[in-house]
C-alpha cells in the first residue's frame, strides 16, 4: 500500500458556534481519547473509515450533526437506526467505547455527536487522508424517528441528488466532493445490481459500465437478488479500495463506478467537468474535502444550552 502525504487544513477559530479546541479547559484529552479508540480499531480493521463516514454522513443528513443517529429503537418508539437506509450503518461500537472513556475521564462533558465528527475525521487521516481541523461544541438531540429519514439514493439523478444536499446548505461542489467519500467502502450488490441485467427496465445491462467491470460483479453478486444480510459487496474504488484519494473519480472517467449515483456524476454536464478536476488534482481533491467535511459536520447543530449531553449515546438522558 503505497504512502500517502497526509495535509493539515485550517478552518476559521468559529464556525456555526462550533469552537477549534471547544473541550481544552473542560476535557482536554478528549481529542486524543478518541483518536486513541480509532487507531486501535483501525490496526485491525481499516474499512471502518468507510463507516464512521457513512454514519457521520446519515447523521447529518436527517436532523442535523445531533447523534440521532444512534439512539436505540424502543418497543414503543423506532429510531433512525430502524429506516432502511440505516440498516447497513455500522461502527457504533467505537462511539460507544470513545464515550465509555471519555466518561471515565471527564463525565456528561463530551457529546455523542462530537465524538462521530471526531472519530471520522480521525479514520480519514488513518486511511491516507486529509488532516483537518474539527470544532466542536455540538450537543445531542432529543429526538430520533424512523420516519424522519429521507437520504439521497444509490439510484437518484444528479437533480434529485443535488435538491437533498442544497436543502442542507451544501452546494453542487460540495455534493460531488463528499461523494468523493466512495473512494473507501463497499456497497451491496442489491445497490446496484439493475445496472448489471435490467437497467430501469430495459432488460440489458446498464451502457455506461464498464463490460470488463460488469463481469466481475456478476461473479460477485450473481445473478440472483439475496437478503440484506446475505447480500455480497463490491468496492466502491476497484483500484485503491482502503487508501483515502482521489482514485474514485479516475474510476468513474473509465466507467467503472460501482451505483448509478456515482457514474452519473461524470456522465451530467452539470458536474463532469468537477470529476475531471478531482481526478487529475488529487491534492486539490482533499483540500476541498476538507472544507466540505467541515462545512458537513456544522449542519443544523445544537450549541450552548439545546439538547442534552448524553452518557450513553444510545439512550436519551433520563428526565431529571
Amino acid at each position: 500500500m503505497k504512502l500517502l502525504l497526509m495535509f493539515l487544513f485550517f478552518v476559521p477559530l468559529v464556525l456555526a458556534d462550533l469552537q477549534l479546541g471547544f473541550y481544552n479547559s473542560t476535557c482536554p484529552q478528549a481529542e486524543s481519547i478518541i483518536r486513541a479508540v480509532v487507531q486501535k480499531r483501525f490496526k485491525s480493521d481499516p474499512s471502518i473509515t468507510a463507516a464512521l463516514l457513512r454514519m457521520h454522513f446519515h447523521d447529518c443528513f436527517v436532523r442535523g450533526c445531533d447523534a440521532s443517529i444512534l439512539i436505540d429503537s424502543t418497543k414503543n418508539a423506532s429510531s433512525e437506526k430502524a429506516a432502511g437506509p440505516n440498516l447497513t450503518v455500522r461502527g457504533f461500537e467505537i462511539i460507544d467505547e470513545a464515550k465509555a472513556s471519555l466518561e471515565r475521564q471527564c463525565p456528561s462533558i463530551v457529546s455523542c455527536a462530537d465524538i462521530i465528527t471526531l472519530a471520522t475525521k480521525d479514520a480519514v487521516v488513518l486511511a491516507g487522508g486529509p488532516n483537518y481541523a474539527v470544532p466542536t461544541g455540538r450537543r445531542d438531540g432529543l429526538v430520533s424517528n424512523e420516519l424522519d429519514v429521507n437520504l439521497p439514493g444509490p439510484t437518484d439523478t444528479i437533480p434529485q441528488a443535488f435538491d437533498a444536499f442544497t436543502a442542507k446548505g451544501l452546494t453542487l461542489n460540495d455534493m460531488v466532493t463528499l461523494l468523493g467519500a466512495h473512494t473507501v467502502g463497499v456497497a451491496h450488490c442489491g445497490f446496484f445490481r439493475d445496472r448489471l441485467f435490467n437497467f430501469q427496465g430495459t432488460g440489458a445491462p446498464d451502457p455506461s459500465m464498464d463490460p470488463i467491470l460488469r463481469a466481475r460483479l456478476i461473479r460477485i453478486c450473481g445473478t440472483r437478488s439475496r437478503p440484506l444480510s446475505k447480500d455480497p459487496t463490491a468496492f466502491l474504488d476497484q483500484n485503491t479500495s482502503f487508501i483515502f484519494d482521489n482514485q474514485y473519480y479516475n474510476q468513474l472517467l473509465m466507467k467503472r463506478g460501482i451505483m448509478q449515483i456515482d457514474q452519473e456524476l461524470s456522465l451530467d454536464g452539470s458536474t463532469s467537468g468537477i470529476v475531471s478536476s478531482f481526478g487529475s488534482d488529487g491534492a486539490g481533491f482533499l483540500t476541498k474535502f476538507a472544507n466540505a467535511m467541515v462545512k458537513l459536520g456544522s449542519i443544523e447543530v445544537l450549541v450552548g444550552n439545546a439538547g442534552e449531553i448524553r452518557k450513553n449515546c444510545g439512550v436519551f438522558n433520563p428526565p431529571v
